[in-house]
C-alpha cells in the first residue's frame, strides 16, 4: 500500500484486512461497537462545534471550509476503523456488510419505504 492519495486504491475488504494489524484488545465485538458509538459521537462533537464557534450552517448560507471538512473526515476514518473491526469480529467482510446494505436499501425503495422509521418497515 502506498501513501500517495492521488493514485491509492482501496477496496473496503483491503482496508478492512489492512486495520487488522492495529487492532489490538482484549474484548472482540463490545470493544469496537463501543469505540464506534465514541468516534460517531466525535463526529457529532466537531460539528456541533462548528455550529457553535464559527456559525456554520448546512441550508447553503455557510457552508463548511475545507479544514473543517478534514476534521470531519478524520472522524470519519476512525468511524470505519471501528466498523471494520466489529464487522471482522462478527465475521463479516465490509463489503459483504455494504452489499447486504445496498440490498435492503433498494428493497425499501422498490416497496416505498424508504422514509419512516423500524428495521421492518
Amino acid at each position: 500500500m502506498t501513501n500517495d492519495r492521488n493514485v491509492m486504491t482501496l477496496t473496503l475488504n483491503d482496508y478492512q484486512a489492512d486495520t487488522a494489524s492495529t487492532a489490538i484488545y482484549k474484548w472482540p465485538i463490545i470493544y469496537p461497537a463501543l469505540g464506534l458509538a465514541n468516534e460517531a459521537g466525535e463526529v457529532l462533537g466537531k460539528i456541533k462545534k462548528m455550529i457553535r464557534d464559527d456559525d456554520v450552517r448546512f441550508d447553503g448560507e455557510r457552508m463548511l471550509t475545507e479544514s473543517q471538512r478534514e476534521d470531519i473526515a478524520a472522524e470519519l476514518g476512525d468511524v470505519l476503523w471501528y466498523v471494520a473491526a466489529l464487522a471482522r469480529d462478527i465475521d463479516y467482510s465490509l463489503n459483504d456488510v455494504a452489499i447486504q446494505n445496498l440490498w435492503k436499501l433498494e428493497d425499501r425503495k422498490a416497496r416505498n419505504k424508504i422514509g419512516g422509521s423500524g428495521d421492518d418497515r
